[in-house]
């Protein structure tokens, strides 16, 4: 079985911290060698980029984009490459598509300079199956906010927010084959019986 990159995304309060880990568990349960990883970061200098981006009181939508980008420049070359190439799995929390949801439909950045960049940092990668997990916004951010101090992201307001989940909601339906929307409103066993059965589908796919 040649080796897979899954992504999980989703806005914020959707899970998936929670659900990452039945994934990770419920692949290396079947005999994966599962590589978890997280964007922005995953590298010693992405991680660097992960706390401007989230802590940075003030930063130009275009700074923000661009740092993304040689974050995950970074993430590649140094993670996401040599771990397929020796044959484990990855599971990345966030990738590209998280760039068309916050940058693209968020601070409403040019998706043509977003693809731009894409094809440039990421030539032929892309990932083998994307989980998005779906809830209404204001769902998501009264979980989100529960958990304490909020960060700069988390801070926005209610309108950034459900511009980010349209921008999610269209690349799945321009992506049909490979993003897989999950209703993450459900309960969380309900959620998790609708991820198996898309990681069951990967597993017997050639």
């Amino acid at each position: 079985m040649r080796p897979r990159f899954i992504t999980l995304e989703g806005g914020e309060g959707v899970g998936k911290t929670t659900n990452l880990d039945f994934i990770e568990d419920y692949l290396r349960a079947r005999g994966i060698d599962v590589l978890r990883t997280r964007e922005p970061g995953g590298t010693t200098i992405g991680e660097g980029v992960r706390d401007i981006l989230l802590k940075s009181s003030t930063m130009d939508r275009w700074t923000e984009l661009l740092l993304v980008f040689a974050a995950r420049a970074q993430h590649i070359s140094e993670v996401i490459r040599p771990a397929l190439v020796s044959g484990k799995w990855v599971l990345s929390d966030r990738f590209t598509d998280a760039s068309h949801a916050y940058q693209g439909g968020g601070r409403g950045l040019d998706t043509a300079v977003i693809e731009q960049l894409e094809a440039w940092v990421q030539l032929e990668l892309q990932p083998d199956l994307t989980l998005l997990l779906d809830a209404p916004v204001e769902l998501g951010m009264t979980r989100a906010r529960s958990r304490g101090e909020t960060d700069r992201f988390e801070s926005e307001r209610l309108e950034f927010f459900e511009n980010v989940r349209a921008a999610y909601l269209a690349r799945a339906e321009r992506f049909p084959e490979r993003i897989r929307r999950v209703d993450a409103s459900d309960s969380l066993a309900a959620v998790q019986a609708r991820i198996a059965i898309h990681l069951d589908a990967l597993l017997v796919a050639e």
